[in-house]
């Protein structure tokens, strides 16, 4: 009996597929691109409109904050400045008296200070021989720091003259760095105090700051070491060998 012989052009083909393609492998280069560009998009994103870091290298915050303490700054919470730009992004709350802020001061570009915040707009503060005093009453402020130095004036203090309570001499009015007022605090502005108070530029100086200058609030300490001062030499790697752990994850009020 005759056998059939198979197809021979029926081989290596499916009934009703078409001719078969090659899968091109992706290009390792390209991949890594791709990657690289989107944590960056995502760090900028997190940087600009939610979360950012501030390094302490003064001592106008001590004792809240210590030079080395490393800060992580909530930018969501009072809404964030579109980078270059005077706008806002809103956020889900208002500063607070007693906040510890960052802000982009006006007197000086490409530079960053945190401060507390002691006088909203509205607020009439006054300074009486280093006490805080706010729409008439003492402020009761636990987290300041005093140093033994002499009471001084500074001509950066001028701008004062223009805020003064309408019952102030302005021809003979003298603020000193421990004595001044009583302020009013307009609409939109800031009165911004640092904890080491005989040892901070703040508002005292460069005048009131305006509300959209605002970074954000600092919420704790993610690192914290003993950083050298300036002329201070031979301690090789502070900070791997003093850190300060108690301070680590610190919160800061």
């Amino acid at each position: 009996m005759a056998t059939r012989k198979p197809d021979a052009g029926k081989r290596g083909t499916s009934k009703g597929k078409g001719p078969r393609t090659e899968e091109i492998p992706p290009n390792p280069a390209l991949e890594w691109t791709k990657s690289i560009a989107i944590a960056v998009v995502l760090f900028l994103v997190l940087r600009s409109f939610l979360v950012q870091t501030f390094v302490i290298i003064s001592g106008s915050m001590e004792g809240t904050l210590l030079v080395g303490d490393m800060l992580v700054v909530n930018r969501a919470a009072i809404g964030s400045r579109v980078p270059a730009t005077n706008i806002r992004i809103p956020g889900y709350s208002e500063p607070n008296l007693w906040d510890v802020l960052v802000f982009d001061p006006h007197h000086e570009e490409d530079l960053k200070l945190i401060k507390r915040l002691v006088g909203m707009p509205g607020d009439t503060l006054e300074m009486r021989n280093r006490a805080l005093y706010r729409n008439g009453q003492a402020v009761n402020e636990p987290y300041v720091t005093h140093s033994n130095v002499e009471d001084e004036d500074s001509p950066m203090m001028d701008w004062q003259h223009e805020y003064v309570t309408s019952d102030v001499d302005r021809g003979v009015y003298s603020p000193t760095r421990d004595t001044w007022g009583p302020l009013v605090i307009p609409e939109a502005h800031y009165f911004m105090l640092g904890d080491n108070r005989e040892q901070s530029l703040d508002s005292r100086y460069w005048g009131l700051l305006e509300d959209w200058r605002v970074e954000g609030r600092a919420m704790f300490t993610y690192f914290s070491y003993n950083k050298p001062g300036p002329g201070e030499y031979g301690r090789p790697f502070p900070w791997i060998r003093e850190v300060r752990w108690g301070r680590i994850f610190d919160g800061i009020s």
